[in-house]
């Protein structure tokens, strides 16, 4: 697979960085310098070259959503009401209005878009769905809701063997 364009090439030491920072982005610089075969200034350096290059694009702390009230998970299908500039730039601007909405994807296909909503409950969801449907008009919205997370990970499958 090539790398995108105007992205600096990684070689086996940046992608074992990023592999172990993927799993564990609190590894301090001396644990981290240790797994990837560096001293820790190096190490240091390579992981600021990457976060420069916007490969590494943050840091965050994963939270069980469960755990602080968020149980539903909803993944929202939109058919576009037109294709045209403007709706698309209406959509992209009504997005970010919904905290509810952590993740947004345009497809190829049947769909135009794919949501992914994470709220308290249905009732939670139904205000939610009223409001998004209110202040963007569609052709067809289908909602779906996730029984059970059977897997989930942030972390990519970056190759550390070869370059």
């Amino acid at each position: 697979m090539n790398a995108p364009v105007n992205t600096p090439a990684l070689d086996r030491i940046d992608r074992k960085i990023l592999h172990e920072l993927m799993r564990d982005a609190t590894l301090p610089v001396a644990q981290l310098a240790e797994r990837v075969g560096l001293s820790q200034t190096p190490c240091w350096k390579r992981v600021q070259k990457l976060e420069a290059a916007r490969i590494i694009t943050g840091r965050v702390a994963l939270v069980d959503p469960d755990t602080i009230g968020l149980g539903l998970m909803v993944f929202i299908e939109i058919e576009a009401a037109d294709h045209s500039p403007e709706w698309r730039t209406q959509f992209r601007k009504i997005i970010p209005q919904f905290d509810e909405i952590v993740e947004v994807y345009r497809m190829a296909g049947d769909i135009d878009y794919l949501l992914k909503v994470v709220v308290a409950d249905t009732s939670a969801f139904d205000q939610f769905y009223l409001e998004l449907t209110r202040a963007l008009p569609c052709r067809n919205v289908t909602s779906k809701f996730a029984m059970e997370t059977v897997r989930t990970t942030t972390a990519l499958p970056i190759d550390v063997e070869t370059v």
